[in-house]
């Protein structure tokens, strides 16, 4: 089972979700473990303050190492990887979903407020920082949802059909091809010929052209990375 420590201010905001559909049934069979703390669980003045004026000013406030230290240092194990949610970190894909799938141990997820998180906290606690994308959320806990949602239905059992996962959009790398369902014709519209033949093989090459025509129109930065893949693939021709 794959458990998740998630260290936000707004644990509803991380449970709620999760707590749905497939994500909710892979928790009731014990396949995922998430739980989500409040960092102010943690803060120990009065006011319980899990953040603070930056340094050498600036506008807004950034998040204390207090709190985060004493929550991180509670809940790691030996085999804990943690996770750093913030717009400054690689971008999350596919393939940075799968990597962290295969990690049947334990994540804790930090979630980044305000102006980000007391560079200290990286140096010393984080081993990977993550963004969801180039754009500023309100808040940390909805980029770790995600990231969550990702990993989580690429764990086996977690989909009712294990193929699920392998045929879906980024998993060779292109985006899905066009899919229908009945009616074969609605408002003049027909489904293509081509997926009613019971030709299996004509259908498998018609959604590979298919999905290589939509990547390349909607993707082409995802089309020029295949391409490339493609290519350095390819055996060269004997001498």
């Amino acid at each position: 089972m794959l458990e998740i420590d998630v260290l936000t201010l707004f644990p509803d905001m991380v449970l709620g979700p999760l707590s749905q559909s497939i994500l909710g049934r892979a928790g009731d069979a014990g396949i995922v473990s998430v739980r989500a703390h409040n960092l102010r669980d943690w803060a120990y003045d009065k006011h319980r303050r899990t953040d603070d004026y930056l340094c050498g000013g600036g506008q807004g406030m950034l998040m204390k190492c207090e709190p985060v230290f004493a929550a991180v240092e509670q809940l790691r194990r030996e085999n804990t990887r943690i996770i750093l949610m913030t717009p400054q970190g690689r971008t999350f894909n596919q393939s940075i979903a799968r990597e962290l799938a295969d990690h049947s141990g334990h994540y804790i997820i930090l979630c980044g407020h305000y102006e980000g998180v007391d560079q200290r906290i990286i140096d010393t606690l984080v081993d990977i920082e993550l963004s969801i994308g180039d754009y500023i959320l309100t808040n940390g806990a909805i980029a770790a949802v995600i990231v969550i949602d990702a990993i989580t239905r690429l764990i086996p059992g977690t989909l009712g059909d294990e193929r699920s996962s392998e045929e879906e959009s980024f998993a060779d790398g292109l985006l899905e091809a066009p899919a229908y369902t009945k009616p074969n014709e609605y408002r003049g519209m027909q489904v293509p010929e081509i997926l009613l033949s019971g030709n299996h093989k004509a259908i498998a090459d018609w959604k590979r052209e298919q999905a290589i025509i939509r990547t390349q129109t909607n993707r082409p930065d995802l089309h020029e990375a295949w391409l490339r893949r493609q290519e350095s693939s390819t055996p060269s021709a004997p001498l």
